[in-house]
Order: C-alpha cells, then structure tokens, then sequence
C-alpha cells in the first residue's frame, strides 16, 4: 500500500476539534490548503471509502470517517464491501 502524504495530512489535521468544525462548515476551503491530486480530491469529495483505504492510514482513515459524520457501523460495512469484492475478484 502506497499511502499519499497529503491525504494523511488532511486526515492528521483534522483529529484537532476547530479543524473538524471548519472542515465540516466548509469542506472545499479546507481542501484548498492540501496538494492533493484530482484524483484523491474527487474520493474525499464522495467520502468513497474504497478509494480512500488504499491511499491512508486505517487509523487516520477510522478516525476521518468519524470525524466527518459517518457511523461506524456504515464505516465497517463499507470495509466489508470491499473486502468481499477484492475476495471474489481474487477467486473471480
């Protein structure tokens, strides 16, 4: 796994609670501030999960998830997901 630095920043940042409370009044400024590719912009964006995990951290990437409103037990069966797809495709 190739983690992106930026991303890892972002989601760094964001375990302060004035960081959290900004980025959730205004995502798209905060974002401003971190050289994150298209790409990885366009994941945080759709809060996609799948593409997120393999750019970071678990913990950072649990602890983003959170801080940005998503429950756990979504968050977890999200993971699943994707561990069900990469299993059937490994056996597909």
């Amino acid at each position: 796994m190739t983690t992106d630095y930026w991303l890892s920043k972002l989601f760094w940042d964001l375990q302060q609670p004035a960081a959290q409370a900004e980025y959730r009044a205004d995502r798209v400024a905060v974002l401003e501030r971190y050289q994150l590719k298209q790409d990885v912009r366009a994941a945080v964006m759709a809060d996609d999960v799948a593409a997120l995990s393999r750019l970071s951290n678990p913990y950072l990437l649990r602890f983003y998830f959170f801080a940005v409103g998503m429950k756990d037990d979504e968050f977890i069966a999200k993971l699943r997901a994707i561990a069900n797809t990469s299993q059937a495709e490994k056996h597909g």
